[in-house]
């Protein structure tokens, strides 16, 4: 819902007018009205002239444009205009002091200071379809304009801690019926609130003010709980921690000490290098879905259908994605079975979200209603776009596409789900490479957001930005790179786990070096990576590449002599590690202990006491390097890419931003001194990239 208004400007990004015995307070920052210094200036501005119209009698206070107000300027924390006078809590004072109420009138959201800014208000009105909530958690901090105190004062701590803690929004009817806003708007926004502050005016007695209520009860909350059920591992945990502490102080200290106490720990928090770090990823995220070149100015095709070659696990993940973004789906094998193990994959992973209470029946059953599996290929001939999900073989995939290019109507969209092969060569095969690109999906495919879009050399810029839009329009975070070697994600992991390799023979164990990388604040340590996804798959890699490997270079032959026994890991019960039947819990293996020495005495290395320090350094650092290579290369598009790949796909831990970030937060003179170390003993694997160096040579702190 749009508004429009005229009036006077009061500051660079605030208007102000008078409708008779009504004024109207408009932010007008876009895209989201962020409460940046001007826009505390104007809305002080505004109120003050309201304050001495002799007419005016209430206060509208609404957002221009298609939002009320996302909230502060993140991009100006940590520089002197987050702390300009006034301050948000000043400028919430100004309206709790008016004696003429003041209504926020929300439409689009009010999201972190935004619905601070709106809990200061005497009254809230909110569209039935407007998003409300306190979300700074999720950038790894706390609200600091007295959400945390009045929130629970308001609706209770249970519900507040609820919100705040798990950032997660409502929509407006369901603030209403929560009690955080106090009625619907009825028609335009401006309007409505205009109308209801006139009712409000017309009422007697003081209209009423959060910040008067005494602290709030904490009945029915065990605090000290509801840390400990805080998962450690969680991108947030410092901050959902923080935020369990201020909602509490809002239980015993009055208003102004605890708006005292929350800002002190927001203040910590925006400091520190957590919410640097998801801050980057923030924005980084939203700047990977930006194109650039002459595929900013093209229009997308529409797609409205999809179909899968495959019904796989990876090919049943993909389609539930977009059956669940309302996108009808085809899906074929060639076999009866198959189809049907696909099929009752889908249903089964639909089953447990319902069991969950996450999905109800009758919409889990609308979603399979849009998965339509076949055996018929020519059903494949009408749709917009056709993703093959088939075995990661070049003959088999080039087998498909001569079939798809034949089939597909002119004008479809065929993509490949391949992790790491040539996009060129298998487009080569067909008459449309114009058409052609890859989309690799993580699995599970239903549940990861990120998704590398790979352009060929052939690809077309209107082939490319409509799967950039049809990724955000399905929930994924796209990242747009170009082909090489497994692209960007399993080009850098092939020198991440080459340093494990190396460290497992230099003297390491498998449960060392997963606890170090796990301590560092990986998801999973790269070994038991390796066993889950199944060893396998890169041991065949590993033998495609065998014939480009120099002869020279040092090679770590442990992953290939545990393949050898048929060790391929949670599959086959063994891996680096053993698992118990039906246990996905690694075990220590003697078995592997005894190959890794056999295979360090071949190689002529004595083993030696590796600290954790050094896994951490030497694996992390692969990573760097690679990545600096890779931004060089323009494999992909900005070094900021490369973190979003690699803190939603490889479970690089968010609150370090990703390899790129992390580089830069460690000072990149210093990561460069420490490869320069590390190619002095280990050689050539650790050649500086040229990037790298020249970043350092100009004085530069970021790539």
């Amino acid at each position: 819902m749009n508004t429009a208004i005229d009036g006077m400007a009061v500051s660079q990004t605030v208007r102000y007018m008078e409708q008779g015995d009504v004024a109207v307070i408009l932010l007008a920052n876009p895209p989201v009205n962020g409460l940046g210094d001007t826009v505390r200036l104007g809305i002080a501005e505004g109120l003050s002239r309201a304050a001495a119209s002799a007419q005016v009698k209430a206060i509208v206070l609404a957002g221009a444009g298609k939002v009320f107000c996302g909230g502060a300027d993140i991009r100006q924390f940590n520089t002197p205009a987050a702390t300009a006078q006034p301050t948000l809590r000043q400028v919430i004072r100004q309206i709790e002091l008016s004696s003429k109420p003041v209504v926020a009138a929300i439409h689009g959201v009010a999201l972190g200071g935004g619905l601070e800014l709106a809990l200061g208000c005497h009254y809230r009105i909110v569209t039935a379809d407007a998003s409300l909530g306190l979300t700074e958690v999720n950038l790894g901090l706390v609200p600091g304009g007295g959400g945390t105190q009045r929130l629970p004062r308001l609706i209770g701590t249970v519900a507040a801690l609820e919100l705040i803690q798990s950032g997660k929004q409502v929509r407006g009817s369901k603030a209403v019926a929560l009690g955080v806003a106090d009625a619907l708007i009825d028609g335009e926004v401006v309007a409505g609130g205009m109308a209801f502050a006139r009712r409000m005016a017309g009422q007697a007695g003081p209209h009423p003010v959060i910040a008067a209520k005494p602290p709030a009860d904490a009945a029915g909350l065990d605090f000290s709980a509801q840390r400990a059920a805080v998962n450690p591992r969680a991108r947030n945990a410092l901050a959902q921690g923080t935020a369990i502490a201020c909602v509490q102080a809002a239980t015993h200290l009055s208003l102004e000490e605890g708006l005292d106490f929350e800002r002190s720990l927001f203040d910590e928090l925006v400091a520190g290098p957590e919410s640097k770090a998801l801050r980057h990823l923030f924005f980084a995220e939203r700047e990977a879905a930006k194109l650039q070149g002459q595929a900013v100015k093209t229009l997308p095709r529409t797609i409205a259908s999809v179909a899968i070659l495959g019904a796989g696990t990876m090919g049943a993940g993909i389609a539930m994605a977009f059956a669940n973004a309302r996108i009808p789906v085809v899906l074929y094998e060639r076999e009866q079975a198959a189809l049907d193990r696909g099929m009752e994959l889908i249903r089964r992973n639909y089953a447990v979200t319902v069991s969950k209470g996450s999905l109800s029946a009758e919409l889990m059953q609308e979603r399979l209603g849009r998965i339509v599996p076949t055996l018929d290929v020519h059903r494949l001939a009408d749709a917009d776009l056709v993703i093959e999900a088939v075995f990661e073989d070049m003959a088999v995939k080039q087998a498909v596409f001569k079939q798809l290019d034949a089939i597909c109507k002119p004008g479809a969209i065929l993509a490949t789900n391949t992790s790491r092969l040539s996009i060129d060569d298998i487009a080569a095969v067909t008459r449309r490479p114009q058409d052609v690109i890859g989309l690799h999906f993580f699995s599970p495919a239903n549940v990861m957001k990120l998704l590398e879009v790979v352009r060929g050399d052939a690809t077309s810029d209107e082939v490319i930005a409509s799967c950039m839009k049809m990724a955000q329009g399905i929930g994924k975070i796209p990242v747009l790179v170009r082909v090489c070697e497994g692209f960007v994600g399993n080009r850098m992991l092939t020198g991440y786990w080459r340093e494990a390799g190396f460290l497992l023979e230099e003297g390491a164990s498998p449960a060392q070096i997963d606890a170090a990388m796990k301590r560092f604040g990986f998801a999973m340590g790269p070994l038991t990576m390796a066993d889950l996804a199944g060893m396998d798959i890169n041991w065949a890699t590993r033998k495609r590449l065998a014939p480009t490997r120099p002869a020279h270079l040092r090679y770590s032959k442990v992953a290939d002599r545990i393949c050898e026994l048929g060790r391929y890991g949670q599959k086959t019960s063994a891996g680096y590690y053993r698992y118990d039947p039906g246990s996905r819990t690694p075990i220590a293996d003697p078995v592997v202990d005894a190959l890794i020495e056999q295979c360090a005495s071949e190689a002529g290395i004595v083993r030696r006491e590796i600290t954790d320090q050094e896994i951490v350094e030497r694996c992390v650092l692969a990573l760097v390097n690679e990545g600096a290579r890779i931004v060089e290369e323009g494999i992909a598009q900005r070094a900021s890419d490369v973190d979003v790949v690699y803190a939603n796909g490889y479970g690089f831990p968010a609150w370090r931003g990703g390899p790129m970030f992390h580089a830069e937060t460690m000072g990149l003179d210093v990561a460069l001194k420490k490869i320069q170390q590390l190619h002095a003993t280990h050689g050539e694997h650790w050649t500086p990239a040229p990037l790298l160096v020249q970043r350092v040579a100009e004085g530069r702190v970021n790539f």
